[in-house]
């Protein structure tokens, strides 16, 4: 007597490998979507490549593509600034450019760090003279009171401002009001104009492509004020760092 067959199982949940799939691509889609909002170039860079070797064999770039197509920070807006998402302003520049064209360009950059709240209105301003564009940093947003050690907060936007300046000789000027300091680290006020300088300078250094004989930094203490120091608001725009964009070389060829 022969056996009865039984009808063949069919599985019904075998759509659940192909949606298990589907919600892996999708949870690495945000991880990238996540990663290319972050202000790190280099990070960015490599977190592209490695993306794009694991997602290669899956089809999901071109396979003749060097590079996944993510945003190029050096032509992304000025929009997500940090402390949260910092983003470059504006691309810096590999050739000389007037500095009406660079005050024109910084301006923009400026007035959006303002809006966003990222920088106080008033501590950076600029004016042109015959020597170049000068780029002031007023005291109040950049450095407490009678130190040259760099506001944590105001890092981000100088080094956007670094990033962003274009090539060309510049020269860093720390200057003072007329009240006189004397601590354990400044004796007097060349002593601290000094060291905000190069404090400057070596930010400048850091984060921008600047060529180091190109920069250079000095001190003038109370020397070369802006506005009187009879008056409390004199006194604050005499507390700054001078950066400016040199429309000829300082240094005799």
């Amino acid at each position: 007597m022969s056996k009865k067959k039984h009808p063949e199982h069919v599985n019904h949940e075998r759509w659940l490998v192909s949606y298990a799939d589907f919600i892996t691509l999708l949870f690495a889609f945000f991880v990238v979507l996540f990663a290319s909002s972050q202000s790190d170039r280099k990070k960015q860079v490599k977190l592209a490549a490695a993306m794009q070797s694991a997602f290669t064999p899956l089809g999901t770039f071109e396979a003749h593509s060097k590079t996944p197509p993510l945003t190029d920070l050096s032509s992304a807006s000025v929009s997500n600034a940090a402390p949260a998402a910092l983003t470059p302003p504006l691309p810096s520049t590999s050739r000389r450019e007037t500095p009406e064209a660079t005050e024109k360009r910084l301006t923009k950059f400026l007035a959006e760090q303002v809006s966003a709240g990222r920088i106080r209105p008033g501590s950076i301003t600029m004016r042109i003279t015959p020597d170049g564009l000068i780029i002031s940093l007023h005291e109040a947003g950049f450095f407490p009171s009678g130190s040259a050690e760099i506001r944590a907060t105001s890092i981000p936007v100088l080094s956007m401002l670094a990033a962003t300046l274009p090539a060309g000789p510049l020269r860093v000027e720390g200057h003072t009001d007329n009240v006189p300091i004397h601590t354990a680290q400044f004796a007097t006020n060349w002593e601290l104009s000094t060291a905000r300088a190069t404090a400057i300078a070596r930010l400048l250094l850091e984060q921008g492509s600047i060529d180091p004989p190109n920069l250079s930094a000095a001190g003038y203490a109370e020397y070369h004020p802006v506005a009187s120091n009879a008056t409390e608001d004199g006194r604050l725009q005499n507390r700054r760092v001078d950066i400016i964009l040199l429309r000829h070389s300082a240094v005799s060829q």
